[in-house]
């Protein structure tokens, strides 16, 4: 089982505690010798401030954040967790892609979604409803763009005629991109145009907020695995298609740690189910204690998986 730890960087009281480069640098240096991965942080540049009030978080620019991760580390990969594509165009996410796998050495993973938040695709000028729509042209387009030969490609709101961009991503013939969502159309983005699935544990009280369907249970879980295998048989797939899910309970806004023991037990089970990484967020009540923490699960957790 692998392992990709997300940064605590949506804390932002006091910045300097979480945000600043020095911060951003021992923690993923923490994050290396723990023996993950991984480390990853998400995307939310506008959100609104009811969102906020309701379990919502502040974020970094993610490519900001992960290019001071990069600089502070040597192995381990860094992900996206998750650059919502369809906020920006395209080409302007290929070039940070490429721009941070060139500098890292290529250790860029590039998790996306549709986003769900419909007030900052409003705040953004992005079309709600295309949103499904936007994320799968800019897959294609960004794909494009990274191979590094000249290229035309006409998109919903944007046409590139005989365009090159350079330097492509080290890695060949792209970094992988690993899909968010629990939904049968994510499962099918994940299959047809991606590297890997990376669900949520999401109670069925969160559907209408996440759009996106409950998946409460490893039985949840297995069933829907079960519509991935399914479609990868229906359309011929036969790259590896890697799954990656989180822990049940672990909550990274919760203020303890959970036991070691059924945390381990999850790991194997879900190893079982075909899961190939685990997406883990540490409580984080200060930047000392988060290092604790992941001290902690490098012992309790990482060396027993």
């Amino acid at each position: 089982m692998k392992f990709t730890l997300g940064l605590p960087v949506h804390n932002v009281d006091p910045v300097e505690e979480w945000c600043s480069a020095e911060a951003i640098t021992v923690m993923a240096r923490a994050a290396e010798d723990a023996g993950v991965d991984a480390v990853n942080v998400t995307d939310h540049p506008i959100p609104d401030a009811k969102w906020l009030s309701r379990g919502g978080h502040h974020t970094l620019d993610p490519f900001v954040a992960l290019t001071v991760a990069a600089t502070a580390t040597t192995r381990v990969r860094l992900q996206t967790n998750l650059v919502i594509v369809a906020y920006r165009n395209p080409f302007l996410t290929a070039k940070a892609v490429a721009t941070l796998d060139t500098v890292s050495g290529g250790r860029v993973v590039v998790g996306t979604g549709a986003g769900y938040l419909r007030s900052e695709f409003a705040a953004l000028g992005v079309d709600f409803d295309e949103r499904n729509l936007l994320t799968d042209e800019a897959i294609d387009a960004m794909k494009a763009a990274w191979k590094g030969e000249p290229f035309d490609f006409e998109g919903t709101h944007f046409v590139a005629e005989n365009a090159l961009a350079l330097p492509r991503p080290v890695q060949r013939p792209n970094p992988p991109i690993w899909i968010g969502g629990n939904s049968n159309l994510a499962i099918r983005r994940s299959v047809e145009r991606a590297d890997g699935w990376l669900p949520m544990p999401s109670p069925a009280g969160a559907t209408r907020l996440l759009r996106t369907p409950p998946l409460e249970t490893l039985d949840d879980l297995r069933d829907r695995i079960a519509y991935l295998r399914g479609h990868v048989e229906k359309v011929g797939r036969t790259d590896p298609l890697d799954i990656v899910f989180m822990p049940i309970g672990l909550d990274g806004f919760r203020e303890e740690l959970p036991e070691a023991g059924p945390l381990v037990e999850q790991v194997h089970a879900q190893a079982e189910l075909g899961v190939t990484a685990l997406s883990i967020t540490l409580p984080s009540p200060s930047r000392a204690a988060w290092l604790e923490n992941v001290e902690w699960f490098r012992r309790e957790v990482v060396a027993h998986a």
